[in-house]
C-alpha cells in the first residue's frame, strides 16, 4: 500500500518532455548550424509554439526553419549579423510582431578569432565585443521589456566559455568578451529577479561543431583526423556535442531548473584552472590518477 502511494506520488513529478515548452515563444541566436540549430530543433520537439532563428547564412537558415516546422513548431528565420546593433533589435521586434511575446531568449551565437596580448588588433577586439557582449546585452534589454510588459516569468540563457576563467594565450580578447558577459548575467539576474525572470549561463568546453572544424583547419593546420586524436586524449573519449549543449540549455529554460538564476554552469570535462587532458599532462598522469 505504501509502495503504491509512493509510486502514485512519483508519477506527478515525471515531466513529459514532448510538452516541456508548450505555448512558449523562443528566440535562439547562432541557430543556422551547430549547437544553436540543435537547440532550436530540440525545443521544437519538446512542444515550443514558435521559434525565431537567426544568422547570416540564408540557405542554412531556411533549411533549419524547414526542419523545425516538420517537428510541429512555427518558425521564422531572420537574416541577421549580430555585429550590427540594428539587426539585434530587429530579431526581437520581428519576433514580437510575429508571435506577440517572448518567453525565452537563448544566446548561442559567438565570434572567435585568434590573438594574444601582443597580436590582437583593435578591429578584432571590437568585433568580438560587439558580437559576444554588446549584442546579447541589448537583445536582453529588449526581450526583458517584453517579458515585463506581458508579465511573463521568462528565462534567458547564454553560452559562455571555459575561457572566461583565463583562456589560452591566443584567446585574449575572446576570453575578455565572454568574461564580460558572465558578470553581466549575474548583474541582470539580480536586477530583474523581482519580475521572476531568470538569467543563467553555460561555460562551454571544447565542442564538436562545424565551426570548430573550421577553426582547427584555419588556425591550427589540423589534419582530417584531428577530432579522433583529440577525443582519444579526453577522459570521456569524446568532445561535447551539439545535442549536449541543447539539453542543458533546455534545462535552464524550463521549469526543471526551478528558481535557479544568476548561475554560471561549467559544462566540460575539465575542472576550471586544470586541463588534465592536455598532451603533456595526459602523458605524465596516464599511469596514475587517470587510471590507465
Amino acid at each position: 500500500m505504501l509502495l503504491k502511494s509512493f509510486l502514485k506520488m512519483s508519477e506527478k513529478h515525471v515531466t513529459d518532455l514532448s510538452k516541456q515548452f508548450n505555448d512558449k515563444i523562443i528566440i535562439v541566436t547562432g541557430s543556422t548550424q551547430g549547437s544553436g540549430a540543435e537547440t532550436a530543433k530540440l525545443l521544437a520537439s519538446r512542444g515550443a509554439k514558435g521559434i525565431t532563428i537567426c544568422g547570416r547564412n540564408e540557405k542554412k537558415g531556411n533549411k533549419v526553419k524547414e526542419e523545425i516546422e516538420k517537428l510541429g513548431s512555427k518558425c521564422i528565420y531572420i537574416k541577421a549579423d549580430l555585429e550590427k546593433l540594428e539587426d539585434c533589435k530587429k530579431i526581437v521586434s520581428e519576433t514580437d510582431k510575429e508571435f506577440g511575446t517572448v518567453n525565452s531568449f537563448i544566446n548561442v551565437a559567438a565570434f572567435t578569432e585568434r590573438g594574444t596580448i601582443l597580436s590582437t588588433t583593435p578591429e578584432n577586439y571590437e568585433k568580438m565585443f560587439n558580437v559576444n557582449m554588446r549584442a546579447p546585452l541589448f537583445m536582453m534589454q529588449d526581450v526583458i521589456k517584453i517579458m515585463i510588459r506581458d508579465k511573463i516569468k521568462g528565462t534567458i540563457a547564454h553560452i559562455l566559455s571555459m575561457a572566461t576563467y583565463s583562456g589560452m594565450p591566443f584567446l585574449t580578447a575572446y576570453s575578455a568578451s565572454k568574461a564580460a558577459l558572465a558578470i553581466t548575467i549575474k548583474n541582470v539576474a539580480n536586477a530583474i529577479s523581482g519580475h521572476q525572470i531568470r538569467v543563467n549561463g553555460v561555460n562551454l568546453g571544447w565542442t564538436n561543431t562545424p565551426a570548430e572544424h573550421d577553426i582547427q583547419k584555419k588556425f591550427h593546420n589540423a589534419k582530417d583526423d584531428w577530432l579522433e586524436k583529440a577525443e582519444a586524449k579526453t577522459p570521456f573519449k569524446r568532445l561535447n556535442r551539439p545535442i549536449d549543449v541543447a539539453r542543458i540549455l533546455a534545462f535552464l529554460c524550463s521549469e526543471e531548473s526551478g528558481i535557479m538564476t544568476g548561475s554560471i554552469v561549467d559544462f566540460d570535462q575539465t575542472i576550471s584552472g586544470w586541463h588534465s587532458y592536455s598532451v603533456y599532462d595526459y602523458e605524465v598522469l596516464k599511469d596514475t590518477i587517470l587510471g590507465e
